[in-house]
């Protein structure tokens, strides 16, 4: 099959959630003069946090620079929500470096079972809220890329377990065909407490419960600076000027230089995702037998999983650390995930995607309050789960109805000499970490 003939007629460089979420300007207001608390940006962070304030009686508005809410990670994603267990796994993987060693053994511990409480809330969210976002609690399997990988996993998932008690366990490599019809990994571990929903759909259910609680907000309102002044900030945006007793930030990826100390300790990476054309449903069951969400241990990830209807493989991953086009990678993509399923070779797809994830130099998510401005950034991956639920936090710290501080708040934020928020390095990185990675499979 030749690279041209991999993509369907009709072929979109736009999510395939937005097939049936397409991100909207629904709701939106023209910025006040006046305001409680300004939260920089629309995504699941800033929706949550203005969900929560208003809940609480505290008046919120969320500023959006683009012209529409939601057109960031947050309906781009690939739709997977686990709890905590990628938790601080940086590019070593499990094991090597653990949050014990950087955080202390009882720091640690409160901040995995809080990372397993975000999971929770995030249900209780989508029940109490009445969103359908075709939550599927399916499990996850991450599949060890070469034997000691595995070894690694099995390693650390004692303490996982122990950690969030989400049914964490090794899959030895002559059973995996029971979760996913491949050769291409040697065993994985299984975490039955996670899940996939239609990220598109969760983010427009949030704006919704936000809207409806009383918080207001605004399209075309990029924030270009913001001062303190007083007691309380004043926020310059392309809609005017907006002054607010409390700032929050929820950028996360798609930070700016006008919030230049955060940006320092973000590097923004794109993610890519690709949708096959419609399959028969008994092959794509037979592809995943359960559904899970599947994801391997290599250094340039994938991870996949099937749509909620069973007829379609949604598969992602770092086809790209140059920044390169949907379409050239979406061939990449492809060929990576023939080599996890060869029977796909001739298998089209219709969609081809990216978004920006935001990492941090200690692979932890971040939350707290710097020179004034509260921020909740930096999820790794695993921002669906991590933004709602620090977007939370921040609101009912702000309206001070937390019940008990959180883990994660306050945690240092690192960055590295000289670092200005533009990943000049990733292009050289990703080239080191695929040498790498096949170095692994040599060896193995």
């Amino acid at each position: 099959m030749t690279t041209a003939a991999i993509f369907a007629e009709g072929f979109k460089t736009t999510p395939w959630w937005w097939e049936w979420a397409p991100p909207t300007a629904e709701g939106a207001v023209p910025p006040p003069k006046e305001v409680e608390v300004a939260i920089i940006g629309s995504g699941y962070g800033g929706l949550s946090c203005a969900l929560e304030l208003a809940r609480s009686g505290v008046q919120a508005h969320v500023l959006e620079g683009e012209s529409v809410f939601g057109a960031g990670a947050s309906t781009r994603n690939g739709g997977g929500v686990s709890p905590g267990t990628n938790l601080g796994k940086g590019r070593a993987g499990y094991g090597k470096s653990s949050l014990e060693q950087r955080l202390g053994a009882e720091h640690a511990s409160a901040m995995l079972a809080e990372a397993a409480e975000s999971f929770g809330h995030l249900e209780e969210l989508i029940r109490r809220e009445g969103i359908d976002c075709h939550y599927w609690p399916t499990g996850r399997f991450v599949g060890a890329a070469v034997p000691r990988h595995y070894d690694r996993l099995a390693a650390a998932v004692d303490k996982l377990q122990k950690g969030t008690n989400a049914g964490v366990r090794m899959l030895p490599k002559d059973r995996q065909h029971e979760q996913i019809k491949t050769d291409a990994f040697h065993g994985g571990m299984l975490v039955d407490r996670s899940g996939r929903l239609h990220p598109a759909l969760l983010h427009r259910g949030i704006r919704d419960a936000a809207l409806r609680a009383g918080a207001t907000m605004s399209v075309n309102s990029k924030v270009t600076s913001v001062t303190r002044q007083g007691s309380g900030f004043v926020l310059q945006t392309t809609a005017g000027e907006v002054r607010a007793k409390e700032v929050v930030a929820t950028t996360n990826g798609y930070t700016g230089p006008e919030l230049g100390w955060f940006r320092r300790r973000l590097v923004p990476v794109r993610s890519y995702i690709i949708a096959t054309e419609e399959l028969p449903e008994d092959q794509v069951r037979a592809l995943i037998p359960n559904g899970r969400t599947i994801a391997d241990t290599k250094r340039v990830l994938s991870y996949f999983g099937q749509s909620q209807d069973r007829r379609r493989i949604l598969y992602g991953g770092r086809a790209s650390f140059a920044g390169d086009t949907p379409e050239n990678t979406a061939k990449t993509l492809h060929g990576m995930m023939t080599e996890v399923f060869p029977e796909l070779k001739s298998t089209r797809i219709t969609h081809g995607w990216t978004g920006y994830v935001a990492f941090t130099f200690d692979a932890l998510p971040h939350f707290g309050q710097h020179d004034g401005i509260h921020y909740a950034m930096g999820c790794n991956g695993s921002g669906v789960v991590t933004m709602t639920w620090l977007g939370t936090q921040l609101g009912r710290k702000i309206a001070r109805t937390q019940n008990r501080p959180s883990a994660f708040d306050g945690v240092a934020f690192p960055t590295r000499p000289f670092y200005t928020g533009r990943p000049w390095f990733l292009p050289v990185i990703g080239e080191w970490y695929r040498f790498r990675d096949r170095m692994d499979r040599w060896l193995a």
